[in-house]
């Protein structure tokens, strides 16, 4: 039975919504590229969008649609926890991130339009207060048993579901890497703010790796997919929330902080040396006050 389970979980399963919505994706980005950037974007169409953004988007819809198409939707849907947990990983912390920096400045300025409707509304979801809150709210939400035993029995639920949790991870990643500077966080206090996106999941992680038993009667089947017991499947999904993400997050911040050390030191150095460069008194200095002087005055004769 445990061998059934285990070729019953790579039958293939064809998501229509997941290809559209990635096609979508994909499609939006060629569209700005093609068609925006040559009339809107500066510089024509290469100089709008940079390598490293198109490389950024790439890896993004990549990601989208291998955490959200087969065989890992099914797997998390239907066998595994832990897998489950991986797609959050990835749909939380990785995807939306790596689309955000794939928008160009002005791309986001023409959506954008100061002053609209739109625009007051989204700045407002993207505070990083009301950011925060919602996007850990909806975490801790998603491991409630009743919303986890209606993802898995519900496959539309489950859609809108991870779509909801995409969109609170745009709103929770803007004010860090998002393409519009003054909706950022000083340096200092993106590593505040991405510590404290640390905290929350370290709660349910903790929770289900120390939960004696089931913790969701959903995933407690009779035949184990690959022999992987409730408890062990439970205590990987522990670890892939609180050792993978916080893992995750912690480099981040580690990687600002050198960024922000290096660029201080760099900034200290310059301003000494501008300084040393305004205290230091030439011969051509001394020469030049001579000759703004002019020669003394000659003494008087007795």
């Amino acid at each position: 039975m445990g061998a059934l389970a285990a070729t019953d979980a790579w039958r293939f399963q064809f998501h229509p919504e997941v290809w559209l919505l990635v096609a979508a994706v994909i499609g939006l980005g060629f569209y700005v590229v093609r068609v925006v950037a040559p009339v809107a974007g500066p510089g024509g169409a290469t100089a709008a969008v940079t390598g490293r953004q198109r490389l950024c988007f790439f890896a993004g819809a990549a990601l989208l649609w291998i955490s959200a198409d087969w065989p890992m939707h099914d797997i998390a849907e239907e066998y595994l926890y832990s897998v489950h947990m991986v797609q959050h990983l990835l749909i939380s912390f990785v995807v939306p991130p790596l689309l955000l920096m794939a928008v160009p400045e002005w791309l986001a300025r023409l959506i954008l339009v100061d002053g609209s409707r739109s625009a007051r509304v989204i700045r407002r979801l993207v505070h990083p207060l009301v950011a925060g809150v919602a996007f850990n709210a909806l975490q801790a939400l998603m491991h409630w048993n009743t919303v986890v035993e209606l993802s898995v029995r519900s496959g539309p639920f489950h859609y809108a579901m991870h779509l909801l949790m995409f969109a609170s991870a745009l709103a929770m990643w803007m004010p860090v890497v998002g393409p519009l500077k003054e909706l950022q966080l000083s340096e200092p206090m993106k590593m505040v703010y991405l510590f404290t996106m640390s905290i929350i999941p370290t709660v349910p992680a903790a929770w289900l790796t120390f939960a004696e038993g089931s913790v969701y009667p959903v995933y407690d089947h009779a035949q184990r997919l690959w022999g992987i017991s409730v408890a062990a499947d439970q205590q990987a999904a522990g670890a892939v929330m609180k050792v993978l993400g916080g893992l995750y997050l912690w480099t981040l911040i580690a990687i600002r902080f050198f960024r922000f050390s290096a660029a201080q030191r760099h900034a200290d150095a310059t301003e000494r040396r501008r300084r040393l460069a305004a205290d230091t008194l030439t011969t051509a200095d001394v020469e030049a006050e001579f000759e703004r002087l002019g020669p003394p005055p000659s003494e008087p004769r007795i």
